[in-house]
């Protein structure tokens, strides 16, 4: 298999999640991608998604990932049915880190109960 064709999915993601100044080349059998994600969260997204296809540890990939914001961990969109809880079980897998979601946000937030859908909230770096 052709190792674009192998890691399509990794450049799908990257399309999709406006991957900034991306580049793809293939040098012999490796491809190597690069390119800037608004945050650490979609970096993130991007080597999981390559770490699902090639392993660990793969050798056909070379992949240089830089991040546009490090002062936050990922922005999030609130919808319509979320609560604080169910954001952080997203973002950090465990529900309690909600109260490092409200402090970040206190300047919007004034109850850890009460959100609502299109506000945008900070996730931190933890």
């Amino acid at each position: 298999m052709a190792v674009k064709a192998k890691y399509q999915d990794v450049l799908d993601l990257g399309e999709s999640l406006n991957i900034q100044n991306g580049d793809v080349q293939i040098e012999g059998d490796v491809l190597k991608v690069w390119g800037t994600a608004n945050t650490q969260y979609e970096k993130n997204l991007i080597w999981d998604k390559i770490k699902e296809i090639g392993g660990e540890n793969p050798a056909d990939i070379m992949a240089d990932i830089k991040v546009a914001d490090e002062t936050v961990y990922h922005r999030h969109t609130v919808k319509s049915g979320e609560t604080l809880g169910k954001i952080a079980k997203h973002y950090y897998k465990d529900a309690m880190k909600y109260k490092e979601i409200f402090e970040a946000n206190s300047d919007i937030l004034k109850n850890p109960d009460v959100i609502h859908p299109d506000q945008e909230l900070i996730i931190p770096n933890l």
